[in-house]
């Protein structure tokens, strides 16, 4: 594309643009905006709802009404964004949609979220008296533990398609039917926990009202467990939850919230707050060795990251022939849930097996299926971690409980699984697990410090990047990709014998954990990713240790309970099993 600057007149102002994709970007960049409900600049464009369309005037003195989001820039037209004709057309095209809505907006979780409740009360919109009104609800789908589905609240607008296919590479999610009766279901009308769904939460994530939702079942088990006297609950949260739960409250994305959050769990009621990220400590400790031990001993390569349980489940579901290659380690949030478990109950006297509540604060909403998984159960039946919630429901929490978060004071961890270094919270964007694992196979390797500990080859939001590595002598290829689509064209370089790398790197989310789908909604500015990605890179430069041998806490839990990285003792507890369920799912790929 070329990056000639040309000109168009926009509401008077002239403007400059170069390559943007389209006419609605254009009028993003220079501060102006109009309203969409389909469009998402991570996604094709669709142009399915017409809420962004313009008055557009050519230099021939042509006049028409085109919806921005599809009509490419062009030089000497005159756009006008507020015309007597486009405000018709939006009211129109709004009264439809409500029309045919369940407009039980106080009990719907996107309430004050809602992109069509925001644009119904800018338009003004009080009653819908022109059109038919909705008669007939269909059932809810709440089959998922990670998501919700209620097609009452479907605007058509497809973009929980697209996220399916274009980022993941699969087709859970469909148009079916025709005219009026046209849905969005999964195949078959199939629920979607027997659909080929990782729970990756993309498509709720860009879904502008309340048709796919956060399935928030647990929330008010959490706030039983902590209002009762005789439980003790401790609580953990991820890297990435640090640099985006503030923008619910104000704080702009990327602000690192560490300490606020802390201080805010204590005072909803929770008894011990630890951080994930010394657990993704842990994770390097036992990963790292992993796979020097593989590197070295003829084992199954290239060494597949074990993290993202979106992406697990995709392998167990799509090519559980290719499980071999998975990391056994259990990721940060499994490793934690399981240590809470073992030790928490003899560093405490008053906590005991029986009284303790373990719940994960986590961007993700796949993360809720994680913890369900059969090989994270005890002998007693319970699950190491009882509960999981997204970044959203604790920002519902914190709201709830009526405090002001912006204003908090902060505090520290509890100890001795609160300690965490900067490898380990750059676990949050694509390529930090395997910037964290490249710094302590460094000096496992060399025996020599590494000192420029930064590998900015393997940084950004990027989907693909390749880094080779040179630790005196022993060279790695590493491949990090993010989305499964791009996970689906490594499995095949691997199968087709074409793929010349030896540690794979994988997250299904676009940027990383960053991007979860239980973050606050970022569906409509790509930027935000940048920022909460360098929020974590900001927290890696600010901490006291930067590789994750250094940490304190680390080496004490080594010496003490687990002698020393994939000893007998640690796979007990860090390590895991996978199994294929490809039979699971109604419909797998290529079939």
């Amino acid at each position: 594309m070329t990056d000639e600057k040309k000109t168009l007149i926009i509401e008077g102002k002239e403007v400059e643009f170069t390559n943007e994709p389209n006419l609605l970007e254009v009028i993003r960049k220079a501060g102006m905006s109009v309203p969409t409900l389909c469009y998402r600049p991570d996604l094709t464009s669709f142009g399915a709802c017409r809420m962004c369309v313009v008055d557009v005037e050519y230099p021939n003195g042509r006049k028409m009404i085109n919806s921005s989001c599809t009509m490419p820039p062009e030089a000497g037209i005159k756009v006008h964004l507020n015309t007597e004709k486009v405000r018709k057309i939006r009211k129109m095209v709004l009264e439809l949609l409500l029309a045919n809505h369940d407009r039980e907006c106080t009990t719907c979780d996107k309430s004050g979220n809602c992109e069509l409740q925001k644009y119904a009360e800018e338009y003004g919109i009080k009653r819908v008296k022109q059109y038919a009104q909705r008669e007939e609800m269909t059932p809810i789908d709440d089959s998922s533990c990670a998501l919700v589905r209620d097609n009452n609240k479907c605007i058509l607008c497809g973009a929980c398609v697209r996220a399916c296919s274009e980022h993941q590479g699969l087709q859970v999610l469909g148009f079916a039917n025709r005219g009026s009766k046209t849905v969005v279901e999964p195949m078959a009308g199939r629920p979607l926990a027997t659909s080929e769904c990782i729970n990756c939460g993309q498509c709720a994530a860009v879904c502008p009202t309340g048709a796919l939702t956060i399935n928030s079942t647990q929330l008010d088990e959490v706030w039983n467990a902590i209002t009762n006297p005789n439980k003790k609950v401790v609580v953990q949260f991820a890297p990435s939850v640090r640099v985006a739960i503030g923008e619910m409250f104000g704080l702009e994305p990327g602000v690192n919230s560490t300490k606020k959050i802390n201080a805010a769990l204590r005072k909803i009621g929770f008894d011990l707050v630890f951080d994930t990220n010394f657990s993704a400590d842990l994770t390097i400790m036992e990963e790292a060795h992993e796979f020097l031990d593989r590197l070295n001993n003829g084992g199954k390569l290239p060494l597949f990251t074990s993290c993202c349980p979106g992406w697990v489940r995709f392998l167990e579901t799509q090519h559980p022939d290719m499980l071999e290659h998975l990391s056994s380690c259990k990721s940060p949030q499994g490793m934690l849930g399981a240590i809470i478990r073992e030790y928490v109950p003899k560093y405490y006297e008053d906590i005991t097996p029986e009284n303790l509540v373990s719940v994960s604060i986590m961007p993700c909403t796949a993360k809720k299926y994680e913890a369900k998984r059969e090989q994270f159960k005890m002998a007693d039946g319970r699950q190491e971690i009882d509960y999981v919630l997204t970044t959203q429901e604790l920002g519902r929490m914190i709201k709830g409980a009526g405090i002001d978060f912006k204003s908090l004071e902060g505090e520290e961890p509890d100890s001795p699984f609160g300690k965490y270094t900067g490898a380990a919270t750059i676990f949050g964007v694509s390529g930090g697990v395997a910037e964290a694992a490249a710094r302590t196979a460094h000096e496992v390797v060399t025996g020599e410090t590494l000192k420029d500990v930064e590998i900015n080859d393997m940084r950004g939001t990027k989907r693909v990047k390749t880094v080779e590595l040179d630790l005196k002598g022993t060279h790695i290829k590493v491949k990090i990709v993010n989305t499964l689509k791009e996970a689906e064209k490594c499995i095949r370089e691997i199968k087709e014998g074409k793929a010349d790398y030896q540690l794979l790197e994988v997250m299904a989310c676009p940027g990383g954990c960053i991007n979860g789908g239980g973050q606050p909604q970022s569906c409509n500015d790509s930027n935000i990713k940048e920022l909460r990605a360098e929020g974590l890179y900001q927290d890696d430069r600010d901490v006291q240790f930067r590789k994750s041998h250094e940490n304190p806490e680390i080496k004490d839990l080594y010496s003490k309970h687990l002698e020393k990285p994939n000893s007998h003792k640690a796979h007990e507890l860090l390590h895991t099993t996978y199994v294929n369920k490809r039979n699971d799912c109604y419909i797998s790929i290529g079939e």
